[in-house]
């Protein structure tokens, strides 16, 4: 299959080594029958594994009754859906727009900034929001910026976890900063302790609206439902995609607080946004995490994860929360550890030179976790001896 790639597909991706197709619990099999353990999890998507029984009906129930409504008109599985989000987030005021995906969520949140009258955004040095060119704007990883600029021109970006950098750079023509909870794709770097309280402060100091991108920490992947908690904040917007669906596109921006804006007809659309089999899967994802605690269980998973890859020759440590981690590795040759942890069939990413990123799904088990770890330790000694 990867062979006809190359024919038919855009180039960005590059041509990938595998071709997967079939998945089921915490395992995917290739073209050729080859089993793998996937910790990876479509990237933090897939966050009740693969071909979940939960999943699949609430799919199949609902794609036979109402598979898409457009934006017209209201179903009732949207609507359950929003309440969910609104009850998880403790404020009864939240309102939720529902679109298709990680960058179109950081899109809607940049508009709602735009609804203040002022036009500056804050983000992060090495921070992720997508690849759209709204969300590219505010994304801090310079050589996925170069090739579209001009981007949006009133972005300022300061240094990760420094409250002096905010500080200097905030001001009454701030309308919003936005960070993730975990900064994901620059290598799991978690904040120092007090910082996003800190955000918060200086925000409601200068009336700049606080956004949390929690695409990637969302929907239980921290042992919280979004990843903020652990910080104690309130934030004015939230953003999610990725896990929200279980392995379906669908994408949410919720905004929070009474002085907060809100769109008004016309301002914002999606044609597929929140649609009806999208929002099945997620109403079935959320009510299985919470049936089966499985915030407590990736917290729990977590703590198991680090205490033994920290015994591994050749971590230097573990960061991250719950079943997002990124394992640092002694040297740069995260990629090489990845490829060889492919080759004995085990899924993980090299997102830097030294750091190997895991996002299993939640409902991981302690023997697949045992598995992760005796797989990567062989791959990453078969790496040292090269």
């Amino acid at each position: 299959m990867t062979d006809r790639w190359q024919d038919v597909m855009q180039n960005n991706y590059g041509t990938p080594g595998i071709a997967l197709v079939k998945g089921e619990g915490v395992y995917v099999w290739d073209e050729e029958g080859k089993r793998y353990l996937d910790f990876l999890g479509g990237i933090a998507t897939n966050v009740l594994g693969h071909a979940h029984p939960v999943v699949v009906k609430a799919v199949s129930q609902q794609i036979a009754k109402l598979g898409h409504t457009s934006n017209l008109y209201a179903h009732n599985q949207g609507i359950e859906l929003a309440r969910k989000l609104q009850v998880m987030t403790g404020d009864p005021k939240a309102k939720v727009f529902f679109c298709n995906s990680g960058a179109e969520a950081n899109e809607a949140a940049i508009k709602i900034s735009r609804l203040t009258g002022r036009t500056q955004i804050i983000a992060a040095e090495g921070g992720f929001h997508g690849r759209t060119m709204g969300a590219l704007s505010i994304t801090g990883q310079e050589p996925k910026r170069l090739p579209f600029k001009p981007l949006l021109s009133d972005v300022k970006f300061v240094t990760f976890g420094s409250i002096d950098a905010l500080r200097k750079a905030i001001s009454k023509k701030t309308a919003m900063v936005i960070l993730e909870a975990i900064q994901g794709e620059n290598g799991v770097v978690v904040p120092p302790n007090g910082y996003l309280r800190q955000v918060q402060a200086l925000c409601d100091e200068h009336g700049a609206l606080l956004a949390i991108d929690a695409v990637q920490t969302g929907i239980g992947r921290t042992g919280e439902w979004f990843g903020f908690e652990h910080a104690g904040i309130h934030p004015n917007i939230v953003t999610l995609a990725k896990g929200l669906g279980g392995g379906l596109p669908l994408g949410a921006m919720i905004t929070l607080g009474s002085n907060t804006p809100n769109f008004k007809p016309g301002e914002h659309g999606s044609t597929f946004g929140g649609n009806p089999v999208s929002c099945a899967a997620s109403n079935a994802v959320l009510d299985y995490i919470q049936k089966k605690n499985l915030l407590d269980k990736a917290h729990d998973a977590g703590e198991f994860l680090k205490g033994e890859l920290a015994q591994i020759p050749g971590v230097q440590g573990v960061r991250g929360r719950g079943l997002l981690l990124g394992i640092e590795l002694k040297g740069e040759f995260a990629s090489a550890v990845q490829a060889k942890a492919l080759s004995k069939g085990l899924l993980v990413n090299a997102p830097n030179k030294s750091i190997i990123r895991i996002a299993p799904p939640l409902t991981v088990k302690k023997r697949d976790l045992k598995e992760f770890v005796q797989l990567f330790a062989e791959a990453l000694s078969e790496v040292h001896r090269g």
